[in-house]
């Protein structure tokens, strides 16, 4: 029998992904067995973000509603957001990665525990006293296509971390991501976008999964129409010699606010 043809990254759509394959504890391994250093400054960051916007607002869980689009296996942005959220949904595509989440927010694995020392640096996050009992209360996990079933004006405050440029090679659907992320928050909505810069594609298990090649103008055309003037992107090295992916020239972060 023939091998099956290898899937060449740099021309894949969305649709033509295999994300029904996406092996959810190989993905999470290689990225998030322990905290990396790229993944601590992104954390800082999102922290104090959100601790800034939110200064004098009552705690713990304020009640409002979190989102997540495409949250894979990373729990940080989910975390990050606990203190003001009564409720925080995982919005997911992959079947695997579905699993689990609905798994993992239970009662999630140690490795979680030095990501979460990270954001007890900043005293909004001491007022949740069990991390773990908190989003296992508040978190729903959704399984989804962003495109399609992603909801609108259905979130006060909301994070996309390497979804928008992972999900295709076609710029028309890294636009799209971000367009649609952008309406699922309500007017005023601190957000957290996080990007793979130059990424050419990646591998996950036996699988080829697509990217966008993109860079920080790229960030700024697609945010900007949709931002108060506090946008803020920042260049998050890589760390060492091992990049995560091939091409891979560092993490790109926009921290900013919806529009009113």
């Amino acid at each position: 029998m023939d091998a099956m043809p290898s899937l060449d990254a740099s021309t894949l759509t969305n649709r033509q992904a295999p994300w029904d394959s996406f092996d959810a504890e190989a993905y999470l391994k290689h990225n998030y067995r322990s905290l990396r250093a790229d993944d601590r400054q992104i954390l800082s960051a999102v922290r104090d973000h959100f601790a800034a916007h939110f200064a004098g607002r009552s705690l713990p869980g304020a009640g409002l509603r979190g989102i997540d689009v495409g949250a894979g296996t990373n729990l940080y942005p989910a975390l990050a957001m606990l203190p003001w959220c009564g409720s925080i949904t995982l919005f997911e595509r992959a079947g695997g990665n579905v699993r689990w989440l609905r798994s993992a927010v239970q009662d999630y694995g140690a490795n979680w525990d030095e990501f979460w020392e990270v954001l007890r640096r900043q005293p909004a996050y001491l007022t949740v006293v069990e991390p773990r009992t908190r989003l296992a209360g508040a978190v729903e996990v959704v399984q989804g296509d962003l495109f399609t079933d992603l909801p609108e004006r259905a979130a006060d405050i909301g994070t996309m971390f390497f979804v928008a440029e992972s999900l295709s090679a076609a710029y028309v659907e890294y636009r799209g991501a971000i367009d649609h992320f952008a309406a699922a928050l309500r007017p005023g909505a601190p957000f957290a976008v996080a990007f793979m810069e130059n990424s050419l594609g990646y591998e996950v298990g036996d699988h080829t999964f697509p990217a966008c090649k993109i860079q920080r103008s790229d960030v700024l055309a697609g945010l900007q129409e949709y931002t108060a003037d506090d946008l803020k992107v920042s260049h998050i090295d890589v760390p060492g010699s091992q990049p995560l992916r091939d091409g891979y020239t560092g993490m790109l972060l926009a921290l900013g606010r919806l529009r009113d």
